[in-house]
């Protein structure tokens, strides 16, 4: 599994114009799923997120996760990630998850995340969406499990 982790002051996700779902000072992860991924993976994605050190401390230092800080936590699903783009000029799939699983996985990834802290909010699988963010930093993190 894979998330691109983006350290955020604000995020929102909305789908037909419609705002489904916002946070403030966090995490925004957009979550790929590739083909051999599994459950385990989704519990170990779900620790990285929670637990890197992205945040600065009182000495300006990433030594802080969002727990720490008390953030907030927008989980996006991103088919893209699980692209291959080492050859020509068009992304291959191949390696990403069929739709079924890629939604029963990321739908994992939101209950463990919702079980380990109550400040998730998520996008809509296989939706169309507009994702806004302000990114601090910037900082941003590719993560795999």
């Amino acid at each position: 599994m894979i998330a691109l982790l983006q350290r955020v002051s604000s995020a929102s996700v909305s789908v037909d114009h419609q705002r489904i779902a916002q946070i403030e000072h966090g995490v925004l992860a957009l979550v790929g799923v590739e083909k051999h991924d599994d459950a385990a993976k989704a519990a170990r994605l779900v620790e990285r997120i929670l637990g890197y050190r992205i945040f600065s401390d009182d000495e300006g230092k990433m030594n802080l996760n969002v727990c720490d800080i008390d953030g907030e936590v927008l989980l996006v699903p991103q088919f893209t990630l699980a692209a291959d783009t080492r050859k020509g000029m068009r992304p291959s799939f191949s390696s990403a998850a069929d739709p079924e699983t890629g939604s029963a996985l990321f739908d994992t990834v939101v209950d463990i995340m919702a079980r380990k802290t109550g400040r998730v909010q998520q996008g809509r699988f296989g939706a169309d969406m507009s994702v806004q963010l302000v990114n601090e930093g910037p900082v941003t993190f590719w993560l795999q499990a």
